[in-house]
Order: C-alpha cells, then structure tokens, then sequence
C-alpha cells in the first residue's frame, strides 16, 4: 500500500487526466505526480490550493472521501473584510445553505499562515477592504463549501488553503510537490 500527501498548487485538477478541455489542456495531477496505483482521496476545487492525500489503498481512500467518517479536514481561509466574531459563531454553530444546514465548524480568526507560498496568479486585492485569515474545520464535504460558508456570513473567500486531513498536515511540504507517508 502506498499513500502519499500533495501539496496542490491553484489551478491544478485534483484528478489525473483533463477529457473535457480537448485542445486546451489544464494541469492536472499527472504534471506533478508520476506514481502508478495511488488515486486521490477527495477532491479539492481547481482554485483552491493545498493537501491532498493519494492512495493505492481502496479501503483508506473511502474512509478519507466519505463524510460518514466524519475526518476532519481543515483549511486556511483568507476572506475579504476583517472577520467578525459574529460571523466565527455563526459558522461554528452551522449556517444554512441553499442546500441545507452545515454541520457545526471550528472557526477561528488567525495571522496568516507561517512559510505561506506566493500564489500564482496572485489573489485580487482591493485597497480600500482590508482582508483577514481563518482557520475552518469541517466534517462534510459539500461542493465548494467553505467559499459558500464564508459568502453566507458575508466574507467572501479570497484564497483557500486545506491545511489538515483527519492527522495528515501540510507542515513544510513545499507547493506542487509530494511525500510518502507511512512505511
């Protein structure tokens, strides 16, 4: 069995090959990952950046992708606004989407991250709003979830970064490459 954690870059596929863009190809994970057997466990929207967990081992990768399992997976998030404390309460007790309710998140302001990589293309900035970072946890997996979470209290994400997955973390692990983990 091998499992193996990836630092994803933006823009980046979170699948191995690209059939829907014929003639205009977009970077997927075969750019950065040349291992044969490992497949990814989840999934992480092409505009968002950080940990992903690859495996040869079925069992491991449901465990990882199912919400039933509850894994926790946490994500550095840099909003537009100064976050509110409000808005940390309202997303730890569960915001209602157009799709239901959320499961109650973990959410706290942070500074941003130390050893952040320079994202390319660079996020947009506006002079006039200040930005702020947070540190969000949840235990579902719902289609671009945290960006619809933060939208719904009013901070619109800037940037999004999954920094843990159940006890695997980015730690140093430089963008756009990959470690094996376990024996």
């Amino acid at each position: 069995m091998i499992t193996i954690l990836f630092n994803k870059p933006f823009g980046v596929l979170s699948q191995f090959t690209d059939k829907g863009t014929e003639g205009s190809p977009r970077p997927t994970l075969s750019h950065y990952i040349d291992l044969p057997g490992v497949y990814p466990a989840g999934r992480l929207d092409r505009d968002s950046e950080g940990l992903m967990v690859l495996t040869s081992d079925g069992a491991l990768q449901a465990r990882i992708a199912d919400p039933k399992h509850k894994a926790a997976k946490t994500y550095w998030v840099q909003v537009e606004g100064t976050i509110t404390h409000d808005a940390l309460q309202a997303l730890a007790t569960g915001v209602t989407l157009k799709d239901g309710p959320t499961r109650p998140a973990k959410a706290l302001a942070i500074p941003e991250p130390k050893g952040l990589w320079q994202r390319d293309p660079p996020i947009r900035m506006r002079k006039t709003v200040p930005d702020s970072w947070l540190k969000l946890s949840i235990r579902e997996g719902r289609n671009r979830q945290v960006r619809r979470m933060t939208a719904h209290v009013g901070f619109p994400t800037l940037r999004l970064i999954r920094a843990e997955i159940g006890a695997w973390s980015l730690d140093d692990l430089p963008v756009g490459t990959w470690r094996k983990v376990g024996d």
